[in-house]
């Protein structure tokens, strides 16, 4: 065990000399992902401008250039994804792990055996859309948002 250690240990080292760049730049540092909540934008400050934005997953989460170094990250799933940043030069400006996770503020979920629904609660609890809920609650809330959403459309 020791020695696998050891190994590793020698190659962390080793790739941390190979791209020195990026092993001193402190926004490489994949120790703490970033977290964002589903459905939920938070903005992503950068310390070189950025040329482009690659999402591992982007049904997972989304990244907006808002300008030279401000992004706007969006939970889009639950699920670990990655974010790579690229310069006009094509050199890495951010390479991090992005964890979308669930809210939990201010929501209940009640479970029947298997079955999950959600309600959010500020101060009156009201279904609302989660994903993981039972199809028949999900499909109820959403059909409802969708009916009231039409009464405001124009109608031309």
């Amino acid at each position: 065990m020791l020695r696998k250690l050891a190994v590793f240990a020698f190659l962390l080292s080793a790739g941390s000399a190979a791209f020195p760049a990026m092993a001193s730049n402190d926004e490489f540092d994949t120790s703490e992902p970033v977290i964002v909540t589903v459905d939920r934008a938070k903005v992503f400050r950068i310390s070189r401008p950025a040329a482009t934005v690659i999402i591992g997953n982007p049904a997972i989460a989304d990244a907006t250039i808002e300008d030279e170094v401000t992004l706007v990250l969006t939970g889009r799933a639950f699920g670990v994804t990655n974010m790579i940043v690229l310069d006009q030069n094509g050199d890495p400006v951010v390479d991090e792990t992005i964890v979308v996770r669930g809210h939990e503020t201010n929501t209940v979920r009640i479970y029947r055996r298997s079955e999950r629904e959600t309600v959010a609660c500020a101060p009156v609890c009201e279904p609302t859309l989660t994903i993981g809920d039972n199809p028949e609650a999900f499909n109820f809330a959403k059909d409802q948002i969708m009916s009231r959403n039409s009464l405001s459309e124009s109608k031309q």
